[in-house]
């Protein structure tokens, strides 16, 4: 199966050695708390440590390097909830490009400023990333930028995908792997990874309860569209493209399961990573935690969580930490 995909083992091993040098191998640690509650070894992937943040950077670094020298110059555009438009600012930048980056209006605003300080312009358009992704096709149309999309391209697949051999690089008998799940860039490439190499460990999904848009196309069986709303975990926000190539086909064959988290459950995900692991991550970030503590993970062996980002709004941050609020407006026990 995993030979059919349309990123290969050998397509994620390439990009690892394309990206060398330009991203961090980060580490992976134990949670005694977290391996005492499971019952078992837990390993956390620190990739929040990543240099702009998030995992994204893989991903945008392999796509940027692997366009001719011609592409680069006409500029890149991407749509973006905000980790992917600031791993493509600064991989475009260190490679002489110019990025464009599309961003709806529920963007939090820290990222947004962010992704201006690297250099990038900056398009807030529309309610929604399916809507910003019109202006992408836009300006892809009428001024020539090459686009670079957050997750569905076989080159940002592949680049996310090194994470995975990191993770079985470090933990060869890991049973269970925990992955952030938004439009399956992420969850593709590591799952094509890990299964590539130790095809019995399971790799399990993880999303937010509203506005879950591969939890619904996988149920559906195809790409469908979902209302997209505010969230904690908002980096999982926004659509995955009714036409989506990639992504879609490598979460439905490679995804062992796919489970949804309430937002007062990500609350205390993100508390527990700052109180007990001393970790700030946002809520995407904190879903393998979350999924851990809320007893929705079980496993008879080594369980990896990947904690994908640290973008978080710190003011947001410090009103969940101290249990004031697990959404703006929102109160929460």
């Amino acid at each position: 199966m995993v030979s059919t995909l349309p990123v290969s083992l050998e397509d994620i091993r390439a990009a690892a050695r394309r990206i060398a040098g330009r991203v961090i191998a980060t580490p992976m640690v134990q949670s005694f708390s977290l391996g005492e509650l499971a019952g078992v070894p837990v390993h956390l992937k620190l990739e929040h440590h990543q240099t702009t943040g998030s995992f994204k950077l893989r991903g945008a670094t392999n796509a940027v390097l692997s366009l001719s020298p011609a592409e680069r110059s006409r500029g890149v555009v991407a749509a973006s909830t905000g980790n992917h438009g600031r791993a493509l600012a600064y991989a475009a930048k260190a490679e002489g490009a110019v990025a464009t980056i599309c961003m709806s209006r529920l963007v939090p605003e820290n990222k947004v400023s962010e992704i201006r300080r690297l250099g990038a312009d900056v398009r807030i358009v529309g309610e929604s990333q399916d809507e910003a992704q019109q202006e992408v096709e836009r300006l892809v149309r009428e001024e020539g930028l090459v686009m670079v999309p957050p997750f569905d391209h076989p080159d940002v697949v592949a680049g996310q995908g090194t994470l995975g051999l990191e993770i079985i690089a470090a933990l060869p008998e890991a049973a269970i792997v925990l992955v952030p799940l938004s439009g399956g860039g992420l969850a593709a490439g590591v799952a094509a990874a890990v299964k590539g190499i130790s095809p019995m460990t399971k790799m399990i999904g993880l999303t937010m309860e509203k506005g879950a848009a591969m939890k619904a196309s996988l149920d559906a069986g195809r790409p469908v569209q979902v209302e997209e709303v505010a969230s904690l975990a908002d980096s999982l926000g926004g659509g995955i493209g009714l036409d989506n190539r990639v992504t879609f086909s490598m979460c439905r064959d490679l995804l062992d399961d796919v489970i949804l988290l309430t937002e007062a459950e990500i609350a205390v995900g993100m508390r527990h990573a700052y109180a007990a692991e001393r970790q700030v991550v946002e809520g995407a970030g904190a879903v393998g935690i979350v999924a851990l503590l809320a007893g929705k993970v079980v496993g008879n062996g080594p369980i990896v969580a990947i904690l994908s980002g640290q973008n978080v709004d710190m003011e947001q941050h410090r009103r969940v930490i101290n249990g004031k609020a697990a959404l703006c407006g929102e109160e929460r026990p």
